[in-house]
């Protein structure tokens, strides 16, 4: 593991250098299918009441939120178009770069356990800005109800063998999961060394008890082993309390100790984690975090990374 040492502390987005956003949306209410956001409320929403989201977000927005500390590029994460024509999704953001220049790159979805798996990631392939697919498989609600060999999970072998076709393509997998079902992408990544696997949002620590805090850690251990493994250091909010430093910088610092400084992305999650923080906020606890290693490691966690990992 690399461990940091004392140096400069970065605390204003308006000073840092080149910045690579790894997790990003973009959506168009009024024109295209989210049922999450019109007709499909989702119940237990990890921030709550997420109805301030129900609106469009497109990159005039993202350049609102982040004017003075703007990313370098963007990696934009399929934002739950409707599933019945995910190939649609990446069709739209396509165009949508082609006019404006952001997204940078896409990371599109596609069931990996459904009978068209293969015929809909040759589509997705289709598109040049296409570097992966996220697909979240099954996961159990919580830690006590955790089981291997679930349907439609990552133990699945119909799920399985529509993962392996990622290597045809070159994609990467973006993984939203639990950190008690990690023990299932730590098997996923030894048996597929070809395919990078990606955990978002940093394998969401929502216990932050001691107690859960040690498990989440000996988790991302468990998938840290796989030198196919990075982590983007996202998705930190906590229900009903603002994002604040004093309670993630130490899960930061945790992550990137346990993947190492070339396996960590920054990512804002936007506009999901505009429920807790600002943009400038978000970025700022990033900054504070990585602080204490040396400039040219903090250059790997903000930017050289990302753009290695996601090919941009």
């Amino acid at each position: 593991m690399n461990r940091p040492r004392a140096g400069l502390v970065l605390r204003n987005p308006r000073r840092v250098g080149p910045f690579i956003d790894a997790h990003q949306h973009f959506w168009q209410l009024g024109a295209n299918p989210y049922p999450w956001l019109q007709d499909e409320p989702v119940a237990d929403f990890r921030y709550g009441d997420y109805s301030a989201l129900k609106r469009d977000y497109l990159p005039a927005d993202l350049a609102r939120d982040t004017r003075g500390h703007a990313p370098a590029a963007t990696v934009h994460i399929e934002a739950e178009w409707d599933r019945a024509a995910p190939v649609a999704e990446t069709r739209w953001l396509s165009e949508l770069a082609d006019r404006t220049g952001l997204p940078s790159v896409i990371v599109a979805h596609a069931a990996l356990g459904r009978a068209d798996a293969k015929e809909v990631l040759a589509a997705q392939a289709g598109y040049p800005r296409t570097r992966g697919i996220r697909c979240k498989p099954v996961s159990a609600p919580a830690p006590e109800q955790a089981r291997r060999g679930l349907p439609g999970s990552m133990d699945d072998i119909g799920w399985r063998d529509g993962y392996a076709r990622l290597a045809v393509h070159g994609f990467s997998f973006d993984l939203q999961a639990p950190w008690w079902n990690l023990d299932q992408a730590a098997a996923l990544a030894a048996d597929f060394p070809r395919i990078p696997l990606i955990i978002n949002h940093t394998g969401l620590p929502v216990d932050r008890s001691p107690a859960g805090l040690a498990a989440w850690r000996r988790a991302l251990e468990s998938v840290a082993r796989a030198g196919n493994a990075a982590i983007k250091i996202s998705g930190l909010g906590q229900l009903g309390v603002r994002w604040s430093e004093a309670a993630n910088v130490p899960v930061m610092r945790d992550a990137i100790s346990i993947f190492g400084v070339e396996r960590c992305m920054f990512a804002s999650n936007f506009p999901v984690d505009s429920l807790v923080a600002s943009y400038g906020e978000i970025l700022a606890g990033y900054l504070a975090a990585i602080s204490p290693w040396p400039p040219e490691q903090q250059r790997l966690l903000l930017h050289d990374n990302a753009k290695r990992i996601y090919r941009i």
